[in-house]
Formats: C-alpha cells, structure tokens, sequence
C-alpha cells in the first residue's frame, strides 16, 4: 500500500490534528470508520510531540489503489 504523507500539523484544523475529521478531505469521523495513519512526531514549542491522524473510509481506500 503506498501512503502519501499526511499535511503538516500547522495546516490542520483543531478536528483534524485531534483525529475528530479526517486529514485530507475533514470529513467528520467516527471511532468505527476511522483509520488510524499511525503515531507521528511533531516538534512542539522545543519539544517533540505524538499525534495520531486519522482518515475516512474514502480517503483510505484512495490510499489503497
């Protein structure tokens, strides 16, 4: 499966970098249809910092083709 890197953290909404819309098209998600992206690390006012980003069923299936 290729993954295509998901956008800076600074480009997200607050819904997008806290996994509640999806990362590419902010469609609003729920914890069932939800794709976990795997963790990331950002740099955060000097420290590193995880965040999980999510997607939606559509996006996900983008990825897979």
């Amino acid at each position: 499966m290729a993954v295509r890197d998901v956008p800076p953290v600074i480009e997200l909404t607050e819904q997008q970098q806290r996994g509640a819309t999806c990362v590419w098209c902010a469609a609003p998600l729920s914890n069932t249809a939800a794709h976990d992206l795997g963790p990331r690390t950002v740099n955060a006012y000097g420290s590193a910092a995880r965040w999980f980003p999510r997607c939606c069923p559509t996006c996900w299936k983008g990825l897979r083709q």
